[in-house]
């Protein structure tokens, strides 16, 4: 989600509280979450040399009908497909074409699962084969970025304890944090309060609360932080055209700390994958 749609997100709140869910909201969330995590899993087999991100996101968009589910991305906004593919230095918002893959590619895979009115948001990084060395640090440093944002959050924390987290860890690995994209709070609705940052900012600092639903997508890049949206609106690359990553949950907000809805069955979290 792009920073100015949290502006948005805001206005429309006016100020208020983020949204406060209860026992039911969490089952709920979790059903959405796990099919999402199974979808990401399906993929892994399929991500290889030469196959086409198209062919992908028809996977993803089969696998959705088969079960109930719908994909929150097509059609949102005028966005075209189902699923987000966004490949080396493509930071998010790929959209699915008929190019290949080849071998030593690094893509994200982003999938959102509508599930009985219900959002599951979450995305991975795949290796096309065998990948460089430096791609494969990025992911690792990413990876780990998410779970240090993640194990910050518990109630009394605020918003800035997870982008502390996250972006010292980053920058302490000599990578960049991208700025222009934030995590946000989902449930019922795609996009929603509070916003998520992935570094400090201390014009704002949301204190967090058990019942809380968002979640944590951090984009790091080797180079440099920026960005530009190219002509389709869609997709955004870095500027420097270094390699970018992203890892993404969606988490709930619990009284002792937070439960992750969309991790792998097969413990398949991160790269390599063993099918």
């Amino acid at each position: 989600m792009t920073l100015e749609d949290t502006d948005q997100i805001e206005r429309r709140a006016g100020g208020k509280s983020p949204p406060i869910h209860g026992p039911e909201a969490f089952e709920a969330m979790r059903r959405a979450g796990q099919l999402t995590a199974k979808a990401l899993d399906l993929m892994v087999e399929h991500v290889a040399p030469g196959v086409t991100t198209e062919a992908l996101d028809k996977l993803a968009f089969e696998f959705a009908m088969d079960h109930g589910a719908y994909p929150a991305p097509l059609f949102y906004r005028g966005y075209p497909k189902a699923i987000c593919t966004s490949i080396n230095h493509v930071v998010c918002h790929g959209i699915p074409n008929d190019k290949p893959l080849r071998e030593g590619d690094i893509v994200n895979i982003d999938i959102t699962l509508i599930v009985d009115g219900w959002h599951g948001d979450s995305s991975r990084m795949y290796y096309v084969g065998a990948v460089p060395r430096r791609a494969e640090r990025l992911c690792e440093i990413t990876y780990e970025a998410l779970m240090r944002g993640i194990a910050a959050v518990k109630p009394g924390a605020t918003t800035n304890a997870i982008g502390a987290a996250i972006q010292a860890y980053a920058e302490g690995e000599r990578c960049s944090v991208v700025r222009d994209f934030c995590g946000h709070g989902l449930g019922r609705v795609f996009h929603d309060a509070p916003t998520i940052l992935h570094f400090v900012e201390p014009a704002y600092d949301v204190p967090l609360e058990a019942g809380m639903l968002f979640t944590i997508e951090p984009m790091i890049n080797l180079g440099r932080p920026h960005v530009k949206v190219l002509g389709d609106g869609w997709t955004a690359v870095t500027r420097d055209r270094s390699l970018s990553a992203q890892f993404e949950h969606t988490v709930g907000v619990t009284e002792t700390g937070c439960e992750i809805f969309t991790l792998s069955p097969n413990g398949w979290d991160k790269p390599p994958y063993r099918g």
